[in-house]
């Protein structure tokens, strides 16, 4: 009961930010209509309940998972890389998956078929930011093996994100004027792109990806002490470096194909759930950074329905506010 009384607050501020993005948003709706709309009823007009059940509801879902996904991505790989600056955004694993999500729209000039092909096209997304994804991470862990220094390790993340965020570039250059509007926006980030009909695949490998974050808990733990602490305790840390290459090129791919290249909340949210619980033991760090993650991303998806007429503001102007005065917190405090 003492490891679950942290987390309560946490359920309980999920639960009140969820409500909130169901009930406020860019369209005003009266409260009692959309409570209506929740209970099975139909709003006094028909692009209320649209708005609520297609709009409101998808999204508010779409921001809890990837704010759990990015955050438990960002978990792993701090501490697989004993370093607090660990990030799927600054060590390149988000322009990754943007790469491979690049060469699938551009391909098709920023136009994206309709109708039912459209969800043979998001899965071509996943499988393309996951290839992306997964390819970032894979240099990095084999780097992370010839040397030693943590410091070393953020400059050659830094340095690929630079060469993978230059081709992206590239591409855009030589794409359609159509197809690098398309990009750009994708690029802003957004929770409310996810349909209802692709919102069942998106639940599936996003949960796919938490499990099994769940499931290294222990290895986790077990590398915290070093690799030949691990080793002495039973770890195969060969096994244990491929899973968490596949769960965190998951975890970041299906968010980054769904929504876009979410930045500081993989970074930013760990060290939150640390400050919270003081504590580094991942039986009790990774579901209060993924709790912590969904709370964040709620509130920016809140911040994002603010201006009114319809309108949101991209999350990736949101999401740094956020996360880089926490990292400026942390370097301050730990300034060792």
């Amino acid at each position: 009961m003492k490891r679950l009384s942290p987390l309560l607050p946490l359920l309980l501020l999920i639960v009140l930010l969820l409500l909130g993005n169901l009930f406020i948003g860019s369209v005003r709706i009266p409260a009692s209509e959309t409570l209506r709309v929740l209970l099975g009823g139909t709003a006094a007009k028909e692009s209320w309940t649209f708005i609520v059940l297609h709009s409101r509801i998808p999204a508010a879902i779409v921001a809890l998972l990837t704010g759990a996904c990015l955050s438990a991505a960002g978990l792993m790989l701090q501490t697989a890389f004993s370093n607090p600056l660990a990030g799927p955004d600054i060590l390149g694993i988000n322009s990754g998956a943007g790469l491979g999500v690049a060469i699938i729209m551009l391909a098709f000039g920023g136009v994206l078929p309709a109708g039912v092909s459209l969800v043979g096209i998001q899965f071509s997304l996943v499988i393309a930011a996951f290839a992306g994804a997964l390819a970032v991470t894979a240099l990095l862990l084999l780097f992370s093996s010839l040397t030693k220094s943590s410091v070393m390790l953020l400059i050659i993340g830094i340095m690929l994100n630079f060469i993978v965020s230059s081709s992206i570039t590239l591409l855009n250059f030589f794409s359609t004027e159509e197809g690098v509007h398309s990009y750009t926006m994708w690029g802003m980030g957004t929770f409310g792109g996810v349909t209802v009909d692709q919102l069942p695949l998106f639940c599936l490998l996003a949960l796919c990806g938490l499990i099994a974050s769940a499931s290294l808990i222990k290895p986790l733990n077990a590398l915290l002490l070093g690799t030949l602490y691990a080793e002495n305790l039973g770890i195969n840390i060969h096994r244990t470096r491929t899973l968490l290459l596949l769960s965190t090129g998951l975890l970041v791919a299906v968010t980054t194909a769904y929504c876009g290249p979410i930045s500081f909340i993989g970074l930013a949210v760990p060290h939150m759930a640390r400050l919270l619980l003081r504590a580094t033991d991942h039986r009790r760090l990774m579901p209060a950074t993924m709790l912590c993650g969904a709370a964040v991303a709620l509130l920016c998806n809140l911040i994002s329905t603010l201006p009114t007429g319809g309108r949101l503001l991209p999350l990736n102007a949101i999401t740094p506010i956020i996360g880089a005065p926490v990292i400026i917190f942390v370097i301050l405090k730990d300034k060792h």
